[in-house]
């Protein structure tokens, strides 16, 4: 699938999902960037970056976050994490955490989604589970088809919303900044979650413990 060229045109028509206003996201980013600011930088065409990134061939500012805290955790801090094949508990690298946060957004308006959830979701896009479920190699890939699902829902999608690959009980999604306006993320009275104190990290290895995970040492 990877090396499936989108076609002309979709197979059908792209589900639309309406994010309701006053809705909470939750997002794990760096400390040192605002829990709603996007992500300015395009990432390159064939190297590094994530699922559904903007490249040259598609410049906007993006933004990754779950729907529920499991979801954001899942998608980032065990991304790519392995099982132990003699049952120990995956062990999370200390530098995968470092200067990290979650936050808790909350939605000012609502917004338009395609949704990537189902099947026929996923058809209706021409495409299966392997857009949503595909390992970083074939980024590059995903992110062309990104690009070419933005251009077949100009002007209303918003984002992309999916079932989590770590977590498939949880919804992540994607924002596109140069289609949603601005102020559109409000920080919440929630405190976040600063992985860099002692309680940060000990309600951290508490939210991985269910997915027999924890930090290491």
């Amino acid at each position: 699938m990877p090396n499936y060229r989108p076609p002309v045109e979709p197979a059908g028509t792209p589900v639309k999902v309406t994010l309701a206003a006053g809705a909470p996201l939750y997002r794990v980013h760096s400390s040192r960037r605002g829990a709603g600011s996007f992500n300015p930088v395009p990432s390159h065409c064939l190297y590094g970056g994530g699922r559904f990134d903007s490249t040259s061939c598609d410049v906007y500012g993006h933004l990754y976050a779950g729907l529920t805290p499991e979801a954001a955790v899942s998608e980032t801090v065990l991304h790519s994490l392995p099982f132990d094949p003699v049952g120990g508990a995956r062990l999370v690298p200390r530098v995968a955490v470092t200067g990290r946060r979650l936050s808790v957004l909350r939605l000012t308006a609502s917004v338009d989604v395609v949704s990537l959830v189902t099947g026929q979701d996923l058809a209706a896009v021409h495409q299966d589970s392997w857009l949503v479920q595909a390992e970083a190699r074939d980024y590059p890939y995903t992110r062309d088809w990104a690009h070419w699902i933005r251009r077949h829902t100009d002007p209303w999608a918003q984002g992309f919303l999916w079932s989590s690959k770590r977590e498939p009980g949880e919804r992540a999604l994607v924002l596109f900044a140069d289609r949603c306006p601005p102020g559109l993320l409000a920080e919440t009275a929630d405190e976040p979650v600063d992985f860099a104190t002692a309680e940060g990290r000990r309600w951290l290895d508490q939210a991985l413990l269910p997915y027999h995970a924890r930090l290491a040492p």
